[in-house]
């Protein structure tokens, strides 16, 4: 597989050669997986590339940072500028943005407890495709519920997008994969359902579009907020409920919605299709509603697209 790659990576208000943005070996965040993370999409549109959701992403990664009691050191502005500065100076048309806040290379011995590490932001964009294959979207995807549970309220906070989050979700794809899945589904620590490795799930029955709550261990999506507003437009009652495993089986649509897997149809869970195991008409007009808005397809009706044009002509370098 070919490695993604773009020229420069913004580095704590820097500009850096894309090979040049390393760390420490012993950065705290090796050891202990002391980083959050986002992961933003821009878009090509007809007035040029446009990050969407931009200022919901940089506010999520503050509030995750908050969490762990880390300072980012940089406003929620600043962080949007940096990302509007990564497009321009990179010259992507498109792009998938992945902004870090870590904790770095400090004195040694402390252990666990992070003492006098400092704090390093990165923001990196390349340009990413499909997250679940090229036909996923049209065709949907095969998927498991797995066999690992999600992250319990008590001992991971699941609002947060934090890397060391994210071992759990690497349990849960690796075995979806070696099953031959697509995916895993995960349950909560009650037994109800959560979220897929990366992604929120919706199931639509009956006329209504449901979500699992946050209460499930699932992570506040941005992508869930949009299909929420989405469904809302359409008239569509949207709850957010706890959902019971063999609901995935009976449901007349599922589907995974995220930044990375955008909105993806599930045509079968654990082998059992679901509905007529082809994509859902409800899940196409959502689909194609929130192309339509991040693709600069449709009016901006929430002000959700931010021109990369709004970034400075010259990068600190």
């Amino acid at each position: 597989m070919a490695v993604l790659k773009s020229g420069t990576i913004w580095k704590n208000g820097k500009m850096l050669a894309w090979d040049e943005a390393t760390i420490h070996v012993l950065s705290h965040v090796v050891s202990y997986g002391s980083a959050l993370f986002e992961g933003v999409r821009c878009y090509a549109t007809p007035e040029g590339p446009a990050i969407f959701r931009l200022r919901d992403h940089m506010q999520r990664l503050l509030n995750s940072s908050k969490i762990y009691r880390i300072d980012a050191g940089s406003t929620r502005e600043q962080l949007e500028q940096a990302c509007l500065t990564v497009i321009a100076d990179n010259r992507l048309p498109q792009a998938y943005i992945r902004p870090i806040v870590l904790r770095g290379y400090g004195a040694m011995g402390v252990g666990v407890k992070p003492g006098d590490c400092p704090i390093d932001v990165f923001i990196a964009a390349w340009d990413w495709g499909q997250y679940l294959g090229g036909a996923a979207q049209s065709e949907g995807v095969d998927v498991c519920v797995s066999s690992w549970r999600r992250i319990a309220p008590d001992t991971l906070p699941a609002m947060a997008k934090a890397a060391a989050n994210y071992m759990n979700s690497q349990l849960i794809k690796m075995e979806a994969f070696a099953n031959g899945y697509a995916e895993g589904i995960a349950l909560d620590i009650n037994g109800q359902v959560s979220e897929g490795s990366g992604e929120n799930l919706f199931a639509y029955s009956a006329g209504k579009l449901i979500t699992p709550p946050l209460s499930s261990s699932a992570l506040p999506g941005i992508t869930r907020d949009c299909v929420m507003r989405i469904a809302g437009e359409m008239g569509i009652a949207v709850a957010e409920q706890t959902l019971p495993r063999e609901a995935l089986y009976l449901a007349d649509e599922l589907f995974f919605c995220g930044t990375a897997v955008e909105i993806t149809p599930i045509r079968s869970v654990d082998r059992i299709a679901v509905g007529t195991g082809k994509r859902g008409e409800l899940t196409a007009a959502i689909q194609k509603r929130y192309f339509a808005l991040a693709k600069g397809e449709a009016d901006d009706a929430y002000g959700w697209r931010t021109p990369v044009a709004q970034a400075a002509e010259s990068s600190v370098r």
